[in-house]
């Protein structure tokens, strides 16, 4: 029969092997960190930082409003607090905080308050959503050397981490998807019609005018 001693060293070994499990669990956790940004239309803020290297997902959303579990058409209607985000994960040691913001605000017009380009409404404003001191201090950080570079006020405010709604399913990487979707284009691929309702709506256009050659992902 065995005894407490004969048992202890193997619970002594199970307790070390959970401990280890635990660190490295913590570690791969460690490997990457989010940042959730507010650029007008998700769909085309999605596919910009989804071909930035080292950014392993970007998740359209709804963050920043009272209303829970908001559907596209109540966001889009307004009067939830709502924005159109994007929650964008990434590998540290590939890509920094610090050129995901700078991408971020040459990929938008940081000027205007009252939405993006063609989408109007408090939906479509620009935001930095921030968890920590830190990355507060490097969203305003950001900011200011964006501010510097374009020569005008820059509107978009940095705000608290609020609770993410990932959005719709057929939302998610709308702008690759071979589904065929119904548009007053006639029937044709969803990533046709991304690409025609960039193009219509002069993101890109508005983008290469306020920041020429620094533009970010215009042409995406």
């Amino acid at each position: 029969m065995l005894t407490f001693n004969d048992l202890k060293p193997i619970v002594l070994s199970i307790a070390i092997l959970i401990g280890w499990l635990a660190h490295c669990d913590r570690a791969n956790a460690g490997q990457s960190q989010v940042l959730t940004l507010a650029g007008g239309c998700f769909w085309c803020v999605e596919a910009d930082f989804e071909s930035v290297k080292g950014v392993q997902s970007a998740v359209s959303g709804y963050t920043g409003g009272s209303v829970k579990n908001p559907t596209y058409k109540q966001v889009s209607h307004g009067g939830t607090g709502h924005f159109e985000a994007v929650q964008i994960r990434f590998d540290p040691d590939m890509v920094s905080r610090e050129t995901l913001l700078d991408l971020f605000f040459r990929s938008v017009d940081p000027t205007d308050a009252g939405g993006q380009f063609c989408d109007r409404g408090d939906s479509y404003r620009t935001a930095i959503f921030v968890s920590d001191p830190a990355e507060k201090a490097q969203a305003e950080a950001a900011k200011i050397r964006a501010e510097a570079a374009l020569g005008q006020k820059i509107v978009t405010p940095i705000l608290a981490e609020a609770r993410f709604y990932p959005a719709e399913g057929y939302h998610q990487d709308y702008y690759k998807s071979e589904k065929t979707v119904l548009t007053r284009f006639g029937p044709i691929k969803q990533w046709k019609a991304y690409k025609r309702y960039r193009d219509s709506c002069g993101r890109d256009i508005r983008v290469q005018q306020l920041w020429g050659d620094a533009a970010a992902f215009a042409g995406g």
